[in-house]
């Protein structure tokens, strides 16, 4: 197996086993942060003479593609800074259908259209789903390299100006409408070499460089809780590879970890094989050889060609807004729980956030304000705030133990879940429910908890 060293995620706060019950605590004390006081923009920002607003986009994932696209359309002088043009993030892949068309997706770069899922408890219990989507409907399986460079070469198309650097640092500025001061280290793709320090002034900054931003520490953002996501590329036979052609797979269970789950997703030529958690974050590779035990009559026979490993925030950062600077994806902590998607929720928050900025500087032809990015906040969080608080809700009831994941698997099998879970993500929505099922699914729910447990208790005594 193909060796991995563990960076220092700095900015993060690590969990430990006496604190990450916190979890619902730190949410309620997030929740008067989030909903930050409402600024009326001034009228009286001032216009600017013989040139256009000058924004900089730190990150050159989806929230940086999608940021830098919407402001050289919308007018703005845009910088894209991206170290990593060729970066192969880890990431399980998976997008929502609304995304292919909301961001006008080529579907060339979709390597697999996932149609079935299976769910599989901690007792190897698999449940079918998919049976509730239409014959257009379908989840998106992307590699990251793939979907980020079309992305940001897209945004080079609309005019922003795409920047091959390792962003450094931000001078704040010293006086009202002064410029940002941008430190970062430049880099020619052609000649290599060890690169050269250069600035950048700029009226505005988007902070898209990921869960360990370097624009956050600048405005002093606030760290946050993070999972660590491990992931295997495994390239396996053909024939193999025919099980996953429209199949992904999810496993939960205290082996594969006590607070996430295990995943195998078909890409192009080989699966993505992972685990994630919080609260053990040291056992990462025992969880990953569980996941790979649980999948081995599937994957037997294949090669490992990639190890991967990365943060997953756990909720927003107390701080997304500072003056003039704004997060994005999941520099601002825009991840959700329980499914730990973040691809769509990147690209949108960077398209959002530009708009405010296109908007608010009249298509780059005043400055903006900080009211200008707490107006993409206040959308933003008047959007979604209820899906995250939603699925947190979810991972806090059924990832908590074995029999709950068992309750969770069976109540999956369920059409009305499925439809209702589907609806949810494949359109970025929480869909109203009918009542008469949502009755009927809290009767079922609380019979698949006591059966979960009362397994769970038999189980005991024959241990014992």
């Amino acid at each position: 197996m193909a060796s991995i060293s563990f960076k220092h995620f700095a900015g993060l706060r690590q969990s430990t086993l006496d604190n990450h019950h916190s979890l619902s605590s730190t949410a309620a004390k997030l929740k008067p942060i989030i909903r930050l006081r409402k600024i009326t923009a001034s009228v009286n920002s001032p216009k600017l003479s013989g040139r256009n607003l000058r924004v900089a986009v730190i990150g050159g994932g989806p929230a940086g593609g999608s940021a830098a696209e919407t402001l050289a359309k919308g007018g703005i002088e845009t910088f894209l800074i991206e170290r990593k043009l060729d970066n192969c993030k880890p990431c399980g892949g998976a997008i929502p259908l609304c995304m292919v068309g909301e961001f006008d997706l080529p579907l060339d770069i979709i390597d697999r259209r996932v149609t079935k899922m299976k769910m599989i408890s901690p007792s190897n219990v698999a449940v079918n789903i998919g049976k509730t989507l239409k014959p257009h409907e379908y989840i998106g399986m992307v590699r990251r390299e793939v979907l980020d460079s079309y992305l940001r070469d897209r945004a080079a198309g609309a005019g922003a100006s795409v920047m091959n650097g390792l962003f450094l640092k931000l001078d704040l500025p010293q006086s009202p409408n002064a410029p940002y001061t941008i430190h970062y280290t430049a880099y020619d793709a052609k000649t290599g070499g060890a690169g050269q320090r250069r600035t950048l002034e700029v009226d505005a900054v988007i902070g898209a460089d990921g869960a360990n931003s370097r624009v956050a520490k600048c405005i002093d953002a606030g760290e946050y809780e993070y999972a660590i996501a491990f992931q295997e590329r495994i390239k396996i036979p053909e024939r193999k590879m025919a099980y996953y052609e429209n199949l992904a797979e999810m496993y939960v269970g205290d082996d594969v970890s006590p607070d996430f789950y295990g995943w195998v997703f078909p890409k192009c030529d080989h699966v993505a094989v992972g685990t994630g958690t919080v609260t053990h974050k040291s056992d990462i590779k025992k969880f990953q050889l569980a996941t790979r035990n649980r999948a081995k009559d599937k994957i037997t026979g294949g090669k490992i060609i990639r190890v991967e490993a990365h943060p997953i925030p756990e909720h927003p950062r107390p701080r997304r807004v500072l003056d003039r600077v704004a997060l994005v994806g999941d520099a601002a902590g825009y991840v959700t729980k329980c499914s730990g998607e973040g691809i769509y929720f990147a690209a949108k928050s960077g398209r959002m956030c530009a708009e405010a900025v296109v908007e608010g500087s009249e298509s780059g032809r005043r400055m903006v304000e900080e009211a200008d990015m707490r107006r993409y906040l206040e959308r933003w969080d008047k959007k979604y705030w209820s899906t995250y608080k939603v699925l947190d809700v979810l991972q806090k009831v059924f990832y908590r133990s074995n029999p709950a994941r068992e309750a969770f698997v069976e109540m999956c099998g369920d059409e009305y879940v499925q439809k209702m879970t589907f609806d949810s993500y494949l359109y970025k929505r929480v869909v109203p429910g009918n009542p008469w099922e949502d009755l009927k699914l809290a009767v079922g729910t609380v019979g698949s908890l006591v059966r979960a447990y009362g397994l769970r208790r038999e189980m005991d005594k024959i241990e014992a």
